[in-house]
């Protein structure tokens, strides 16, 4: 895929700043842990999560997006098909573990957070130095919820991140018997059923609305989520509720 050239402007010059990799996988997990919120919106739970005897791995970079999504975050320092696969992996034990994921979440954010996930939309984040071709489109094949961020180190205090493919899969039916089961049996409308029964005017004020969202990018993506609809590129930056 093409590069991306950042340059530094001066009064005189312009001067290409040489963009790189990391020499090692790990330092390029612990610095987007150390700010994982401020780069891509998501919540740090955990590192080298297990998943136990039967799936037998360690997920890289474990968390919560502002939207109460659960996400797996898999790391490569270079162009690596088997990121996508390795990811995809523990998505399925994520979902087969919803209640240790319950307990993660409870212990590090509270029981607020915890009460709150939302298990119609997990996330996989794959980050690399670059995907190819096959990578891109093997994931619109796909109906999960998987984005590949590219990344280009500059020196020692910069770095850029590049989403270079997101794809929105169907939302999953929440099976999690601690979740809203046990809540009180008044129930709210999804925002999708608000939009349905609102008036035209309202109808066509969205409308117009998420057509100009979409319209900022082709990395615009926009997320049906349970109460709201999200629009994001590494997170969001809008959301509307109905």
């Amino acid at each position: 895929m093409s590069d991306i050239k950042l340059f530094r402007i001066t009064s005189n010059s312009a001067e290409e700043l040489k963009g790189g990799s990391v020499d090692l996988e790990k330092s390029l997990q612990s610095l987007i842990e150390r700010h994982l919120e401020t780069f891509l919106g998501v919540r740090f739970l955990s590192s080298e999560q297990t998943t136990g005897k039967v799936h037998g791995g360690r997920i890289d970079t474990l968390g919560i997006d502002e939207n109460g999504c659960p996400v797996i975050i898999e790391y490569k320092r270079s162009s690596n098909m088997n990121v996508i696969n390795q990811g995809l992996f523990y998505l399925d034990w994520l979902l087969d573990h919803k209640g240790d994921f319950k307990d993660i979440v409870t212990k590090t954010l509270g029981q607020e957070a915890a009460h709150n996930i939302d298990w119609s939309a997990p996330r996989l984040i794959c980050i690399a130095s670059d995907f190819t071709k096959y990578d891109s489109h093997a994931i619109q094949q796909i109906d999960r919820n998987i984005d590949l961020i590219r990344y280009r180190k500059y020196g020692n205090d910069l770095i850029l991140f590049d989403l270079v493919n997101g794809v929105s899969g169907q939302a999953i039916a929440d099976g999690d018997s601690n979740s809203s089961k046990s809540k009180p049996s008044t129930q709210t409308k999804t925002v999708e059923q608000q939009l349905a029964s609102a008036p035209p005017n309202i109808v066509t004020l969205f409308e117009s609305l998420r057509d100009y969202c979409l319209s900022l990018g082709d990395d615009v993506q926009l997320k049906t989520l349970k109460l709201y609809f999200a629009f994001r590129r590494l997170k969001n930056f809008t959301c509307v509720e109905v």
